[in-house]
């Protein structure tokens, strides 16, 4: 299997990859299509969210996201000053001017429509977009499915994807599709999974290319804990939730100075980086999927922990962190989902703890063994995990969830550099675990805000 690093940490915007950065990029691509099929002339067009994109789909900035999509942004590179600016005129006209194709009838408020009926049988996360010629008739229609990450694919593409990437497998130096197999390929080859990993990059990127790519990662992430760290006020939504991040931080600064913390300080530190992460991604802000955004907070928290808190870091073994951590993220992926919609939040904190365990274990000088004893750890335990974002708000719990996952990783990582890396439970099994829990969980949890902590909240 080859799931690049960058597939699976992508610079994109907040509040969520699948709910926000998704349906951004099914937009731009429905223009594309339209593009090229110069044959057909459409008027106008609309697209429906079902699903978990109808239920979260106001509070995880959807409908937003779609429109600036239709004009012409993607997540790596919104200029959110321009996209103010178009969104603003397009409510006045109602009409969209695409590149290469004609003005098209458009009204952000009538043509998003948000379908609360069963989800589509692709995926939880599904939007139809149609192109409409000027009697109403669809002349264009394409279904899209966001499942998790940032990752897009149609209905066609989810048919055939998993034979094409069977297909696939042979042509890389380390195609491992499971764990066991990576650890095997590890015992045979004498390298770490690091290295097993950037010679699958190597293989289709440029000499220097991967490196240069993983330090802008880092310093994204690094960037947004830092704008973390001295944001204050409340965040968007009917919550009022307020930033902690900055006030927290001070606090430890000046017990630093004091030396006045309680050795269990370090779990704030943590938890200060995870939620300085997440309060930007709650804010709109640019973040990297981690990998989702709803998750974004604990590599970027275990890595700055690793840099700062450390006996014996080294700037240098980020690159191998970070590919560790993306090892363990694509196995999961293929083997079974870290989209909340579909597995809950499992699927995405839970992801990203296992990631972040293996990351910081392997530079930790763990070997392969430990290294993957540490993702299982730190994946079991966050088992059966919902994603019940209250008010539709990538906010409560999401943001503390986030610093949690972080010390889970950290106490994960700990434990497996206690031992040899052997142990009961692999990290397939864990893996398989997960995938049949979330098929088995209800919807309610699975991002619809219908279940658990999204209905328990006092009106006052």
């Amino acid at each position: 299997m080859f799931l690049s690093v960058f597939d699976v940490f992508k610079i994109g915007i907040g509040p969520s990859s699948s709910h926000t950065m998704g349906p951004m990029v099914a937009a731009a691509r429905f223009l594309d299509l339209l593009r090229a099929r110069a044959e057909t002339v459409p008027t106008a067009v609309r697209v429906r969210l079902h699903g978990s994109l109808a239920f979260t789909g106001k509070g995880h900035a959807t409908d937003r996201a779609v429109v600036l999509g239709l004009l012409g942004h993607r997540p790596e590179d919104l200029d959110v000053g321009v996209a103010e600016a178009q969104l603003a005129e397009l409510r006045q006209t109602r009409t969209l001017r695409p590149a290469g194709l004609p003005a098209l009838s458009f009204d952000p408020e009538a043509d998003v429509i948000f379908d609360y009926g069963p989800p589509l049988p692709g995926h939880a996360n599904g939007l139809v977009f149609q192109a409409l010629d000027g009697a109403g008739a669809v002349l264009v229609a394409e279904t899209f499915y966001s499942i998790g990450g940032g990752f897009v694919v149609t209905a066609a593409d989810r048919e055939t994807v998993p034979a094409a990437s069977k297909a696939v497998v042979a042509g890389w130096p380390y195609p491992f599709e499971s764990a066991a197999r990576m650890l095997s390929m590890a015992r045979d080859s004498g390298l770490s999974i690091a290295a097993m990993k950037r010679a699958n990059e190597d293989e289709v990127r440029p000499a220097g290319e991967v490196a240069e790519k993983l330090d802008r990662i880092w310093a994204v992430m690094n960037g947004c804990i830092e704008r973390g760290l001295a944001a204050e006020g409340e965040l968007p939504g009917r919550l009022k939730v307020k930033r902690r991040a900055r006030s927290i931080h001070q606090q430890l600064l000046r017990e630093r100075r004091a030396n006045t913390g309680q050795p269990h300080v370090v779990s704030d530190w943590l938890s200060v980086y995870a939620m300085a992460v997440n309060e930007e991604n709650a804010a709109g802000g640019t973040v990297v999927t981690a990998p989702t955004n709803g998750a974004a907070g604990v590599i970027p928290a275990v890595l700055r922990y690793y840099l700062d808190h450390c006996a014996g870091a080294e700037r240098g073994m980020v690159p191998d962190f970070l590919l560790t951590a993306a090892a363990i993220g694509g196995l999961i992926k293929h083997n079974a989902s870290i989209s909340g919609a579909e597995a809950g939040c499992q699927g995405e904190v839970g992801s990203a703890a296992a990631m972040a365990a293996a990351g910081l274990c392997a530079v930790l000088g763990g070997t392969p063994e430990q290294v993957e004893n540490a993702a299982e750890i730190a994946l079991e335990h966050h088992l059966g995990m919902t994603c019940d974002p209250v008010a539709g708000l990538v906010q409560v719990p999401c943001i503390e969830r986030n610093a949690i996952g972080a010390m889970k990783a950290v106490a994960a990582a700990s434990l497996a550099l206690r031992g040899d890396g052997t142990h009961v439970m692999p990290l397939d099994n864990c893996i398989e675990a997960m995938r049949q829990t979330g098929e088995e969980m209800s919807t309610k949890f699975k991002e619809t805000s219908l279940g658990g902590l999204a209905v328990n909240l006092p009106e006052c």
